[in-house]
């Protein structure tokens, strides 16, 4: 099954039995085992319709890019229509969890009469959803801001296009509010966000005007841009880890970039997850599709560079001819899977061989096209050699390791993952383990450089780390720079990150801390930025990559690093009152 049009994770998961990608955390990811369907991420050209007469399910997204649902037993026949360029699997998400406005310069923006609130603006919140009954998104007379609000895990009667969830309107929110009791307001909008990141991400980005706490009213714990219109999606989740999926977050992309091209307005859009799987070079067709997003209406995308900087999770290095590397890295318990992934230069000969915590040496492993299997006491390990695709330049060498043997983990311990050069041109090696790994799964030597998330990657994204204002330093466990191939500065600025203040699902604020809280206050200056240029008529075109210039233009250089850009800081942390050309 092994296909030059398909991702080499793919074509693992299709050469994988059914208990192998039950046994995965990454091969059973977009497959249905009771209906035998894949999800997929293609990108096309031409006429792909016809394939619905096949039983295909197709979301169409802009630029031709697509979601498909296909019977495994058509996947090949589909691979091969010369409609079809590349395909890729769905990944998991996961979330990259004192005054923050002040210290980024906001302040001095919203005073005087024609203050910036984001007023005639959009943002979109793409989360875990939003308790919308909090005084943070209501107006002062109690109706809802939101104005539009896709819950994608309620079925029902989703935006039209797409095929999941149920999408609530300004006035069934406002009907909701309205309500007697609240079974009542339950039955008429039933969305909550159960985790609470999304409350607090959309409220640091754009909370307030709320009508119960007085505290609010006088911007306390007001957002950035609490006047913009907001537009909420909840994406959905699979399995019983509750993970959401790349493909439901290029829908919700879709759906919001074309809800401002219909209202004819400029919007800000707030991601605050990635994952870390891929070359971390910007090259998957969620980022390039995200790319061409971005170039689309007057918009800024503005995504959280991830807390992978401190989490050893990456390693990395240069081979010279000859030599022999042996990098260890340790399984913590109970990992119910587990992988590894290798990216190196396709120019570059090396061989490979995994040691296993008893010893066992498996390799030199050949450089063969496909999946073999190889097992080590109660752990089955599925190796497969890649090629470089049409949309990447690297090879990648990938490592499932899934329990066997009746077990429900891997075996724990310290895994070691040997390379010997033969030919080098470049010698550049990279590895990553899986961003939702526990705690004590990571890598003896890791490297802290290029740890940023995937989509966070993607070149017309603003990119956004985060920093410790109170010690005006960078947050160690804020996602690194630069990107692995092309070696794009990113993350493109700072912003505050830990111990923020925001709206808590159920009532009330808390203090958050994580990359997901730093990037909003970028997403609400984007607003005001749009709202200054655009709404107020300074400057008509400042959106996508002119915004960007002019955030990095305004950041601010922390005293503790010298030379910038750099790949903790970016260009600077956010100032916003410097960034805008008064």
């Amino acid at each position: 099954m092994n296909d030059q049009k398909r991702e080499n994770l793919l074509n693992l998961a299709l050469d994988a039995t059914d208990a192998e990608r039950a046994s995965s955390s990454s091969l059973g990811e977009g497959y249905d085992f009771s209906a035998g369907t894949w999800e997929v991420i293609v990108r096309y050209q031409g006429d792909i319709s016809f394939l619905e007469q096949s039983g295909v399910r197709i979301t169409y997204l802009l630029f031709q890019y697509a979601i498909l649902v296909i019977p495994e037993a058509l996947i090949d026949d589909v691979t091969n229509l010369p409609q079809i360029t590349y395909m890729e699997k769905p990944k998991r998400l996961f979330f990259a969890d004192f005054s923050g406005r002040s210290v980024s310069c906001i302040h001095p923006l919203q005073e005087g009469t024609r203050g910036l609130f984001g007023d005639g603006t959009l943002l979109a919140c793409i989360d875990s959803g939003v308790d919308y009954t909090h005084p943070a998104f209501r107006n002062a007379d109690g109706t809802t801001r939101i104005l539009s609000l896709w819950d994608q895990t309620v079925p029902g009667s989703p935006p039209e296009g797409y095929p999941l969830g149920t999408l609530y309107t300004r006035q069934q929110i406002n009907e909701a509010l309205n309500a007697s009791d609240a079974a009542e307001r339950n039955r008429l909008v039933p969305s909550r966000d159960t985790s609470g990141h999304g409350t607090a991400v959309l409220g640091i980005a754009a909370g307030g005007g709320g009508s119960e706490n007085s505290r609010d009213n006088t911007g306390l714990y007001r957002g950035v841009a609490p006047k913009a219109a907001l537009i909420v999606v909840k994406l959905s989740s699979s399995g019983a880890e509750a993970f959401s999926r790349t493909t439901q977050l290029m829908m919700a992309l879709d759906y919001c970039i074309r809800t401002a091209l219909f209202l004819q307005k400029p919007i800000a859009i707030n991601l605050s997850f990635g994952n870390n799987y891929g070359s971390h070079s910007g090259t998957s067709l969620l980022e390039t599709y995200l790319n061409q997003v971005a170039g689309l209406g007057q918009t800024a995308v503005c995504i959280g560079s991830g807390n992978e900087g401190s989490a050893g999770r990456h390693a990395g290095g240069t081979l010279s001819v000859a030599e022999t590397k042996n990098i260890e890295f340790s399984v913590g318990p109970y990992e119910s899977s587990m992988s590894v992934q290798l990216w190196k230069s396709y120019t570059d000969d090396i061989d490979i061989a995994v040691i296993a915590p008893d010893g066992t040496r498996i390799g030199p492993l050949q450089s063969v096209l496909g999946t073999v299997r190889f097992r080590v006491r109660g752990t089955e390990l599925l190796f497969y050699y890649g090629m470089p695709s049409p949309h990447s330049q690297a090879q990648e060498i990938y490592l499932d390791l899934i329990p066997a043997g009746g077990q429900s983990a891997v075996d724990s311990g310290i895994w070691a993952i040997e390379l010997h050069a033969r030919r080098i041109v470049t010698g550049r090696y990279d590895l990553w383990l899986p961003g939702f790994a526990g705690a004590e799964t990571r890598f003896f030597l890791p490297d802290p450089e290029t740890t940023l998330t995937i989509p966070s990657t993607a070149r017309y994204a603003v990119t956004v780390g985060a920093y410790e204002p109170k010690l005006q330093a960078y947050a160690d466990f804020s996602g690194r720079g630069y990107t692995r191939l092309f070696q794009e500065i990113k993350p493109d600025l700072c912003a505050p990150g830990v111990d923020i203040t925001a709206p808590a699902a159920g009532g009330g604020y808390g203090a958050f801390t994580g990359t997901s809280f730093a990037v909003p206050f970028v997403t609400g200056s984007a607003a005001l930025m749009m709202e200054w240029g655009i709404v107020y008529g300074n400057d008509p075109f400042l959106y996508g990559e002119k915004l960007k210039a002019f955030l990095i233009r305004g950041a601010r250089q922390l005293p503790a690093e010298r030379v910038y850009p750099n790949p903790r800081l970016g260009f600077g942390v956010l100032c916003l009152r410097d960034s805008l050309p008064f």
